[in-house]
């Protein structure tokens, strides 16, 4: 990971691009794996914008917000994850559910100039 400017904070949009269920895990851990989905609280398409400092956005996972925090505070301060993925200020990061674990799409927000809001 590259910071690029020290003193950089941009807009980060947060969109769920993916939701997996691993019911072979659900059956040998779960208490209740004949009930068990997908994440309730998340959908794919869902998207929320972090603005700054450590707050989570308004109707995101508080358990997810832990375990991907570190990468969306990173982004907005300027991060890049070049020559890992093909776009700055760009990552693609799960929370912490082995069973049903949902992806995130992390991304700087552009201006219509096409520079970093």
């Amino acid at each position: 990971m590259i910071i690029k400017k020290e003193d950089a904070v941009y807009r980060v949009r947060i969109k769920v691009i993916r939701k997996e269920l691993y019911r072979e895990l659900a059956k040998e851990y779960l208490s209740d794996e004949e009930n068990v989905t997908s994440c309730p609280l998340l959908n794919i398409g869902d998207e929320f914008i972090y603005e700054k400092s450590a707050q989570m956005p308004e109707g995101f996972c508080p358990w997810a917000w832990i375990d991907i925090y570190a990468t969306v505070s990173a982004i907005s301060n300027g991060a890049t994850y070049r020559p890992w993925y093909k776009n700055d200020g760009t990552s693609i990061i799960c929370c912490g559910d082995g069973i049903r674990p949902v992806i995130f799409k992390i991304e700087r927000i552009k201006t219509s100039t096409g520079q970093a809001d």
